[in-house]
């Protein structure tokens, strides 16, 4: 998948103009707030995702217009396709090939990308809530079916808290509590095998990748940690205690992403550049198996990913990832460092200028 042309029309700070990358790394320098990661978010929109910066759609029209307009011509299901998006009181509408789209949520599966964003380092410096979302994400886009697994079991947790809640007061209850662990028990153990076996896929990419950016000098290591690796006995176990808090407390709900940096957990322990290597390294391990599963290659788009990077890094990135398209976005001394085989375009109050 590649992007041929990106097009807009007042779009956050974009006036007017197209973009014509290349099919290997297009780096986008700049200063701050000159429309870089703004080409990022509007090439991302046409996943059928919202923005990675969780803008509403009316953010993302420029300021005093009334409307914004993005087109998308790109190579993909072999052969050229064009996509375009308009927002109008604050709405996204959509269309492929000419073909309007009843949302824009409908232009998923149509064209395809991996995203890195300094937010997402959250996924090692946040939560457990955080690690799970990532791989849920990553699952529901290659088995759409496990969207809906995943809410069952949302509604199901949601339903037995509440039941939780009740029982003090209404003892006749607690003989339908059997009921909902059955349920919660039947759909978290297939959520646990589905992460679990996505994990096992992931890890063999993500190290490779780390290695690739650190030259074997550090191993990444990744594991899933269960909460309740037997979650029928142990739900059964946990009864008293639940009832006493009116919450579930064991769970593929409080399940964790281990990642270990050469032995060392990356989420204590890493420092800032090992932290955004690793996240890397998962987005791109991620977008290996979309290609993989989908047997369509997801553009990559890197936000802002050099800084805190060292040299050998940041060459890495700009002159190693075969097969990626690759959209990166830079604007402190690394901006120097051009791609080897690729091209740079230099953005300036919204318009970007091709500099080789």
């Amino acid at each position: 998948m590649k992007v041929l042309r990106f097009a807009w029309n007042d779009f956050r700070n974009l006036p007017e103009g197209k973009l014509v990358p290349c099919a290997g790394v297009n780096v986008i320098r700049g200063g701050n707030a000159q429309g870089k990661t703004n080409l990022l978010e509007g090439i991302w929109l046409f996943t059928g995702g919202r923005s990675f910066r969780g803008a509403k759609d009316a953010e993302m029209v420029r300021r005093g217009c009334a409307s914004a307009k993005i087109r998308l011509d790109f190579y993909g299901a072999e052969r050229e396709q064009s996509a375009g998006i308009q927002i109008v009181n604050g709405r996204r509408s959509a269309e492929l090939n000419g073909v309007p789209k009843k949302s824009c949520a409908a232009l998923m599966g149509e064209f395809r990308a991996a995203v890195f964003s300094p937010e997402h380092l959250s996924l090692l410096q946040g939560g457990p809530a955080e690690r799970r979302n990532f791989v849920d994400a990553a699952l529901c886009q290659v088995r759409p079916v496990y969207a809906a697994l995943l809410t069952e079991y949302n509604r199901t947790l949601t339903q037995r808290n509440a039941l939780l809640k009740d029982i003090p007061s209404h003892a006749e209850l607690l003989d339908t509590l059997d009921v909902w662990d059955a349920r919660l028990v039947r759909l978290g153990t297939e959520i646990m095998g589905a992460r679990s076996a996505y994990l096992e896929k992931l890890a063999g990419p993500a190290s490779r990748f780390y290695s690739g950016m650190c030259a074997g000098r550090e191993t990444l290591k990744l594991g899933y940690e269960k909460n309740a690796p037997e979650f029928a006995g142990a739900l059964k176990k946990a009864r008293r205690a639940d009832l006493a808090t009116g919450y579930t407390g064991v769970g593929p709900h409080r399940d964790d992403l281990s990642v270990e940096l050469s032995g060392m957990d990356a989420r204590a322990y890493g420092s800032q550049g090992q932290k955004r290597s690793a996240v890397v390294a998962l987005k791109l391990a991620e977008a290996e198996l979309l290609t993989a599963i989908t047997g369509e290659t997801p553009v990559i788009l890197l936000d802002d990913v050099l800084s805190e990077l060292d040299a050998e890094r940041q060459n890495y990135l700009l002159n190693r990832l075969d097969g990626f398209q690759v959209f990166i976005t830079c604007c402190g001394p690394e901006a120097a460092r051009a791609p080897e085989c690729g091209r740079v375009f230099r953005v300036e109050n919204g318009v970007p200028v091709l500099e080789k």
